[in-house]
């Protein structure tokens, strides 16, 4: 049997159990991936002041409404920040990839093949209410999860075998199956519910009060579908963790709710809420003006960042049967007219979007490598040929608004795929049905930019309907599957983790993250070794570049845009530290200078 290969996390002490005969490792910190960056004993991360003075209160604009305060609930909406009211075993920094540092465990031992895992609690963690968090609780989250939780969550973690206390101060998690990742991901990602709140309560059910929390803020106003107001806890019992130093310095947090963006923006610029981080290249080219601005009370500004970008598209449902041939997906990616979009109404701000893992080494660029091509031929027969002779590329035009070259290889494929014009109309030469869809959206921004395709798809004969319903329903509908095509961004991935397996394996079909329905024995290989290759970083380069190569050619999006900077507003309140966390804005290091308040009207201080 080949050994396993062991990665000593931080400050450690090896032992030999005489159970298993598999070494114990026992730390102060978890790593995923590389190697820990802040040592046992570092009094604060890097991108914080700590000495960040606690004041003010900060206002957030935010669309749409709200009807609850569970985040975990099957139905309904959540107020904004619910999912933050908890907090979790350890954190995760934002400079970092995958580790995990103490918060509510204060110290971790596991074994090296990643059969097991315990964390101590720290004797003075507590809920909002008073009440100690034991491991009792942390037993009885991981059982109400997989009982009453969200899908996607028993999926993933359905290789953990048992969570149980040991005693009150020690929990013990046990794999079915061995597996690093998921072992240590349920310490960071695994909110701690308080028991005493939650034992008699469906968790998979919508609440109307705020819940008993326990991380660095609690709910101290509301009104439903409204507005929602943090408190800052005075006496929180994890103020002074370092990896709390220098974080939370708003006194209170508010998020009031807007119909719309556009009603949004216009109560920004009027004074009622004070930050705004920008989408919209329209909005912020021509929208930023007016007199707060010409008085210095809002500023504006870009902030250049380095971090891995997310992947926004209009995604195809291809569990629908007019999307199941990849012939038609790549058809339509022709209807969008980027070049176009980007000099008449985003003001050249824009990149295209090509990669699902764009602005990082995990990019699949060029022509494979020798070491993608090996990968790559095990499924010579199964996946696009492309994939081993060509870089993949969205189409281009010149940007002139006409795209009859474009159109004539998206009727060569349509044609192809069974699909012709029959009086101007794409038609099934099968069934003789029309070819027609529906867009569905939430948001005014996304009909905005969903109209030139719309408009392009029309004249290659289809019909695109563009269908805007609320927040709730938007939601219901996305988790049901019922849907042709969103406009939605994929979470960006600095490297490939097996958080990938929820978005693109078919094990994870009911998971509302997979929003293209991918159903495809490739991409669950690939994600599947992606999981099982953490340790090999070489190893994690090539399938990564394999993966998108695969993902790309299968064309379950027709890809949009991104932009490699913060576009940010805000009433100029704020100081910040010198230092940018290089995956986050960092908006939770910020603070309210109380001299720069000071200048600005009363209700902006």
């Amino acid at each position: 049997m080949m050994p396993i290969r062991r990665i000593f996390l931080g400050a450690l002490l090896v032992s030999v159990s005489s159970i298993a005969q598999a070494k114990v490792i026992e730390s102060t910190n978890l790593v995923g991936f590389g190697k820990a960056k802040y040592p046992d004993g570092f009094t604060h991360f890097d991108y914080v002041n700590p000495n960040a003075p606690k004041y003010g209160k900060v206002t957030y604009g935010q669309v749409g409404t709200y009807d609850n305060f569970n985040r975990y609930a099957s139905r309904g909406v959540a107020a904004a920040a619910t999912g933050e009211l908890y907090d979790s075993l350890m954190y995760s920094p934002s400079d970092e990839i995958d580790a995990y540092y103490p918060l509510i465990a204060q110290r971790v031992r596991y074994s090296d093949d990643y059969t097991w895992l315990e964390l101590d609690i720290n004797p003075k963690a507590r809920f909002h209410d008073g009440e100690p968090i034991t491991a009792d609780d942390v037993a009885f989250t991981f059982d109400k999860f997989m009982k009453e939780g969200v899908p996607q969550y028993r999926a993933y973690y359905k290789d953990i075998k048992s969570v149980k206390a040991k005693n009150k101060q020690i929990v013990r998690i046990e794999m079915a199956t061995p597996n690093r990742e998921k072992l240590f991901s349920f310490a960071q990602s695994t909110p701690v519910l308080p028991e005493h709140f939650w034992k008699d309560k469906s968790f998979s059910e919508p609440i109307s009060t705020p819940p008993v929390g326990s991380s660095a803020y609690k709910i101290i106003d509301y009104k439903i579908g409204q507005s929602v107001t943090y408190g800052l806890v005075e006496d929180y019992w994890a103020k002074d963790l370092p990896v709390n130093i220098g974080r939370h310095n708003f006194k209170q947090i508010q998020y009031d709710y807007y119909r719309d963006d556009t009603v949004m923006l216009e109560a920004f610029k009027a004074g009622e809420f004070d930050f705004r981080l920008e989408t919209s290249a329209k909005y912020w080219a021509n929208s930023y003006t007016g007199k707060n601005f010409d008085k210095g009370f809002i500023t504006k500004e870009e902030i250049p960042h380095q971090k891995p970008e997310g992947t926004a598209g209009f995604v195809f449902n291809t569990q629908r049967e007019i999307f199941k041939d990849p012939l038609v997906r790549e058809a339509l990616s022709y209807a969008m007219d980027f070049e176009w979009m980007n000099k008449n109404m985003f003001y050249g701000q824009y990149s295209r979007t090509r990669s699902y893992f764009q602005n990082t080494d995990y990019e699949a660029k060029g022509l494979p490598s020798e070491q993608e091509r090996k990968v790559l031929e095990r499924f010579k027969n199964q996946i696009p040929p492309r994939a081993l002779t060509q870089e993949f590329e969205p189409p281009k035009t010149d940007g002139s608004g006409r795209i009859r070259a474009q159109m004539r290889v998206a009727f060569k494929l349509l044609k192809e795929a069974g699909w012709e014009l029959k009086d101007k109309v794409l038609t099934n030469t099968k069934t003789g049905e029309p070819f027609r869809f529906e867009l569905m959206i939430y948001s005014p921004t996304d009909e905005r930019i969903a109209i030139p395709v719309q408009k392009n798809m029309k004249r290659m004969g289809i019909e695109m309907k563009i269908r805007t319903i609320d927040t709730t329903q938007y939601t219901k509908r996305l988790r049901d599957r019922d849907f042709d095509m969103i406009s939605r961004g994929y979470s960006a991935n600095p490297y490939p983790s097996p958080n990938l397996m929820i978005i693109w394996n078919s094990n994870y079909i009911d998971s509302s993250y997979n929003f293209a329905g991918v159903m495809d024995p490739v991409v669950d290989s690939l994600t599947m070794e992606i999981a099982q290759k953490q340790q090999d970083p070489d190893a994690l380069l090539t399938l990564g570049r394999a993966l998108d190569r695969v993902l790309q050619w299968n064309f379950y999006i027709i890809p949009q845009w991104y932009v490699s900077k913060y576009r940010v507003a805000m009433w100029d309140k704020f100081d910040r530290p010198a230092t940018l966390p290089k995956y986050d804005l960092g908006i939770d290091t910020w603070w309210i200078s109380k001299e720069k308040a000071a200048k600005l009207p009363e209700k902006r201080r």
